[in-house]
């Protein structure tokens, strides 16, 4: 086949991101145990991974999902308001909105999708004088929504619910309602917010609150369900994923029935996209069974990661404010990050580089992920790797 005629420009922007320690590509690795990775047959630690829980190869949710593709095919063939709702997508709904304290719920195709397109459909409700006020480091999806939408970030310093009511007080007599959108656990630093005392922030300034939960589900609050739980119902919309700690894909928004309604009426993401498919709601229902019995896996998560965190610094490294079962290893330098991740291949051990645009300038670093599937032996083999790789980037 001909090369394309515009294709010196994608390769301009290929050698501009090379140029910069910023080009990415894709790479084949073969999933093991959890855990754990395949490349060319060689076993590596995988600290990459969002499956928080190790369920993404539990046999309860590959069990279900075979069910129901036996039962109803491999898909779901049209959007739910062009062929109706599956029982099997209604019931998981209705668990989820129980779950986590809400009045309704409604699945969407993943994370991103929901996050982008919520946002705009939300904002045109509220009108075209809406206030609204962001986390710096939210996910890309919540920026790209505001900018689907054509409003202008009120952005505050990350985690700093100071800031944020200072800009709130400040914008006190300026038309137009407010949101307030941040995330409980953020997915590059494995910091998290407080959210009860975000909520009552937002109750005091008669604010919005959207919560993006996808790194806290299954992880973290009552239950396990997310740290809305911890906010007494003052979370006006909660997201969350289960491609993550819930080890299958989709995602979720839950809120009021009024809230749901009208999404199914005006958010494009929904509208126009093909329903879940029948193994991935089975995945989702499974997990959902096994979840809210998992506390001594989310403690074992949570004692790994203090104990990660201690190793760490006493290497002289730099962990940030993460609390969670994501570790970042802060690095700086782009180049010097890149060159740690593939001198901890070489050991056998993955660890992304983490570099901009993910991350802001400068900050780069070693994401760790920690799952329940790994053992303390695992960690130390990550530590042990770590100091060699120090040593031979150094």
């Amino acid at each position: 086949m001909a090369a394309n005629p515009f294709d010196t420009l994608f390769e301009h922007g290929l050698r501009e991101a090379q140029r910069l320690h910023l080009r990415r590509s894709i790479r084949v690795f073969e999933r093991a145990a959890p855990g754990r990775n395949l490349l060319d047959g060689r076993e590596l630690l995988n600290f990459c991974s969002n499956d928080y829980l190790g369920l993404s190869r539990h046999p309860a949710l590959a069990s279900l999902a075979c069910e129901r593709i036996r039962q109803y095919g491999t898909g779901a063939t049209a959007s739910r308001l062009v062929c109706g709702t599956d029982p099997a997508c209604a019931a998981v709904e209705a668990r989820l909105a129980r779950a986590k304290g809400a009045q309704a719920a409604l699945l969407f195709a993943s994370g991103w999708q929901a996050n982008a397109a919520v946002m705009p459909a939300l904002l045109r409700a509220f009108g075209p004088s809406t206030q609204v006020y962001v986390d710096r480091l939210v996910h890309a999806s919540l920026h790209q929504g505001c900018r689907a939408a054509g409003v202008r970030e009120v952005r505050f310093h990350h985690n700093d619910l100071d800031h944020l009511e200072a800009l709130l007080r400040a914008r006190a007599g300026r038309p137009g309602r407010r949101i307030i959108v941040t995330e409980s656990v953020f997915s590059m630093d494995g910091d998290r917010c407080d959210v009860a005392a975000l909520a009552g922030l937002a109750e005091r300034h008669d604010a919005f609150l959207y919560l993006d939960e996808a790194h806290a589900t299954g992880v973290l609050g009552p239950g396990g369900m997310g740290l809305s739980g911890l906010a007494g119902g003052r979370v006006d919309l909660a997201m969350g994923t289960f491609s993550k700690a819930l080890g299958g894909f989709g995602a979720y928004v839950a809120g009021s029935r009024a809230l749901c309604d009208y999404l199914v009426n005006t958010c494009s993401g929904f509208i126009h996209t093909t329903a879940l498919p029948p193994a991935v709601l089975g995945a989702i229902d499974a997990a959902l069974d096994l979840v809210p019995g998992m506390q001594a896996e989310r403690e074992a998560l949570a004692a790994g990661a203090d104990a990660l965190r201690g190793a760490l610094h006493a290497l002289g490294l730099e962990t940030g404010a993460s609390s969670t079962q994501i570790v970042p290893i802060l690095i700086g330098d782009e180049r010097r990050a890149l060159a740690l991740s593939r001198a901890l291949e070489a050991r056998g051990v993955l660890a992304a580089a983490i570099r901009p645009p993910t991350v802001p300038r400068g900050t780069s670093r070693l994401r760790i992920a920690l799952s329940a599937a790994h053992t303390p032996a695992d960690i130390g083999q990550l530590l042990e790797a770590l100091s060699q790789a120090l040593e031979a980037v150094e």
